[in-house]
């Protein structure tokens, strides 16, 4: 319930925005203290401070009321939050895939004691559709409303209306991160986004495991589309038609629309997303056909369509309103579109696995996979280079004697002669 509330409440406030809703009660605002009051009682519940009081009291009347506060202080400072949160985004999705598409079954969790570092392609197939790719799109959704919201223009008020919903997109990225050992040691960040690449872009053959090919993980996080009954395919695409929101919304805040309110804007839009599937599915099958034998060919036409879109691109200044500024807003609202088309093609996979459209999902769908990573990938690395961060992870994961131990080692280990072979 919690997540669903959330969800409502980012996506009413992202509506309110681009539907022009806000700017109309912003205009006729004269007074917005009572406004204030509210954002201000909001910013202490977002808090989480009263969810904390029944433990501060039970805590309070166990051991004192100072040391409870204490073991308050305590419990933040080592993250404790972070962790809950992550928590209940896992419960959240299988609750709700299991109420949706059914397919309940027992997971073996294992409880021991684990410091084995995991790598980033592990977390990523553990957590990509239950955590990460939910925390994109709320993150998305954020990013829009500050753009397009005039509430949003105040930081106070932004920071009051989002900050919880920000924790929680921080939380659901950098969780599996900051709980695994040495998750922020630099040479291993470098050596799991090598072994990321090398997972995504395997090739190897039908036999292998989810844990080798991309392609294999990717079919076997489908299963629960196969098995389920026709309304739960109807209810899955209903849910995935969200992701078209942001074009509709989005394409008439460019500068090329002219300030249109007109449907033929929405409509036109649409010229884009085929222009750039055909730029796509020329380019894939001249890679296809020339690039292994003929690589002059593969080049010759690399060099046409970057011609063709700069010429488009020359057009568009010159007998449109279109602005450089457009070029980067539409990735927005297109992305999105894109990632919307591949949830409902995998929903429909039974009717268009055996035809030519299918070998596109695929592909657009695996360059889509290294955009997610990417993504999650960058905050792991900003703080996997800044210094300190992995002394302090492991200081708060583990006890005092085991960190200095493990200091230890990784001094011993880097340290090792080299040999003048």
């Amino acid at each position: 319930m919690i997540v669903l509330t959330v969800y409502a409440f980012l996506w009413g406030r992202l509506y309110l925005a681009l539907s022009g809703v806000e700017d109309s009660v912003a205009a006729n605002t004269t007074n917005n203290k009572a406004l204030g009051a509210i954002l201000n009682q909001q910013f202490i519940i977002q808090l989480g401070l009263f969810t904390a009081l029944p433990m501060i009291v039970e805590n309070s009347l166990e051991h004192g009321f100072l040391t409870s506060i204490w073991e308050f202080i305590t419990m933040m400072l080592q993250l404790s939050s972070v962790f809950y949160t992550f928590s209940m985004g896992t419960r959240a999705h299988y609750f709700g895939r299991t109420i949706l598409h059914g397919g309940a079954k027992y997971r073996a969790t294992g409880r021991g004691f684990v410091v084995q570092h995991k790598s980033f392609a592990e977390n990523y197939r553990l957590y990509a559709r239950s955590h990460f790719i939910k925390a994109i799109e709320l993150g998305l959704i954020l990013t829009v409303y500050a753009a397009y919201s005039p509430v949003a223009k105040g930081t106070f008020t932004y920071i009051a209306l989002t900050i919880s919903s920000w924790f929680l997109v921080v939380s659901w990225i950098l969780g599996p991160f900051v709980f695994n050992p040495s998750g922020f040691d630099w040479l291993k960040t470098v050596y799991d986004f090598d072994d990321f690449m090398n997972w995504i872009w395997y090739r190897g053959s039908v036999f292998a495991k989810a844990e080798q090919s991309w392609k294999k993980w990717w079919e076997e996080e489908q299963d629960h589309l196969r098995t389920t009954g026709l309304w739960g395919k109807i209810l899955e695409i209903i849910l995935d038609l969200r992701f078209f929101f942001f074009q509709y919304g989005i394409v008439y805040q460019l500068g090329i629309a002219a300030r249109s309110k007109s449907i033929a804007v929405y409509l036109l839009s649409w010229i884009y997303v085929v222009v750039a599937l055909g730029f796509f599915n020329i380019t894939a099958y001249a890679r296809d056909k020339y690039a292994a034998r003929e690589h002059i060919y593969f080049r010759l036409v690399q060099l046409l369509v970057v011609v063709f879109f700069i010429v488009l691109l020359v057009a568009l200044l010159q007998f449109t309103a279109f602005k450089f500024s457009d070029l980067f807003v539409s990735l927005l609202a297109f992305i999105p579109t894109g990632w919307g088309f591949i949830s409902i093609a995998q929903v429909l996979r039974p009717f268009l696995q055996n035809t030519m459209i299918w070998g596109t999902i695929v592909s657009v769908a695996r360059l889509y996979e290294i955009m997610f990573g990417i993504i999650v990938m960058v905050p792991v690395a900003v703080l996997s280079w800044l210094p300190g961060f992995q002394p302090m992870q492991t200081r708060i994961l583990f006890n005092e004697a085991f960190s200095r131990g493990l200091r230890i080692f990784q001094i011993v280990t880097g340290k090792k002669p080299k040999s003048d072979v």
